[in-house]
């Protein structure tokens, strides 16, 4: 079993299916089987690029397709729910980008329905499979400079305006919030918990997207400082201020990165976690072995994490006045 090869299928062909299919090719014992795509032509592409046996210019097909062990869904946001749950339907396990869903209503929903049918189901959060995160995790868990005191992170980049792409869409989920914000507030979540109070505040785009959200989790005895823009480029650190020194995990803290430890001295050490793939592979490895295990819900990204987050940016849309 733990050298079963797992055939995958993945629904979407944009640039995150482009980036998971490619660290796809760099996993032991897996393979693309099929690509989906709104557009024939389009998926065509995608499978003579990343070696799929096929291509489909319709979602359905491909989750009928019985040579498939498993679906990553890489479609606009508000799509993850009905995507989902096609899948589910058909007994397919799945890997869902995130955010899982909209909003929480949505993520109980999916949730209810994968143990209904004891079928796998896992948020793609893969920051909280990558070595350098995980090991933070470790020292902060461990207390290796003591209590937190306060985290900042942030999420930043300047793409050109396009109202037509999904990334200032509102009506597929456009925006700051779920499209980066995620990842400050996941970078909160799994270290210091659920904050005790929340304050938030946003500007927007004309067409009502968040272009930019400033928040403060506030807890007994730290706080964190998080902030997801569109409007400019961010160092996108993750620092994690201690009682005696600092943990900074360097930009691009949600991806492959490096580890500053400081102590109260100031004296700095770098950490480095040679990573060789795009990062997609390790979330990529433990869905995989899940599946190998027979396993119906993720060990590390669990139901309550799932629920936790977007329960979170549910709070902060309430506060900043977002709907969908």
């Amino acid at each position: 079993m733990s050298t079963k090869v797992i055939n995958w299928g993945i629904i979407g062909a944009g640039k995150i299916a482009a980036k998971f299919a490619t660290d796809l090719q760099a996993t032991s014992n897996s393979k693309l089987y099929a690509i989906a795509s709104r557009s024939l032509s389009k998926a065509e592409e995608f499978a003579l690029d990343f070696k799929a046996d096929k291509a489909f210019g319709d979602y359905e097909s491909l989750v009928l397709e019985t040579n498939i062990d498993a679906i990553y869904i890489a479609t606009p946001h508000s799509f993850h729910k009905a995507h989902t749950i096609l899948c589910l339907n058909n007994n397919k396990p799945v890997l869902c980008e995130k955010p899982f869903a909209m909003n929480l209503l949505e993520v109980n929903g999916l949730i209810k329905v994968s143990k209904e049918k004891n079928i796998l189901l896992m948020e793609a959060l893969w920051t909280a499979f990558l070595p350098h995160f995980q090991y933070v995790q470790n020292l902060l868990k461990n207390k290796h400079f003591g209590n937190i005191t306060r985290l900042e992170a942030d999420f930043g980049f300047h793409p050109p305006y396009n109202e037509s792409s999904r990334l200032f869409d509102k009506s597929v989920g456009g925006g700051s919030l779920l499209d980066i914000g995620i990842y400050p507030i996941f970078a909160a979540l799994w270290t210091l918990g659920r904050p005790n109070t929340i304050e938030a505040n946003a500007q927007f785009f004309d067409l009502g997207s968040d272009s930019e959200c400033l928040m403060t989790f506030k807890y007994e005895d730290a706080e964190a400082n998080l902030k997801s823009t569109l409007l400019e480029e961010t160092n996108t650190e993750a620092i994690f201020h201690c009682e005696k020194g600092t943990i900074k995990i360097n930009g691009r803290f949600h991806e492959p990165s490096t580890v500053t430890l400081i102590d109260k001295h100031g004296n700095s050490e770098l950490k480095s976690f040679n990573y060789k793939t795009i990062g997609y592979s390790f979330e990529i490895e433990h869905f995989n072995q899940l599946i190998r295990e027979g396993k119906t819900e993720s060990d590390i990204m669990t139901f309550e994490r799932s629920r936790e987050l977007i329960k979170t940016l549910d709070d902060v849309r309430s506060i900043i006045g977002l709907k969908y």
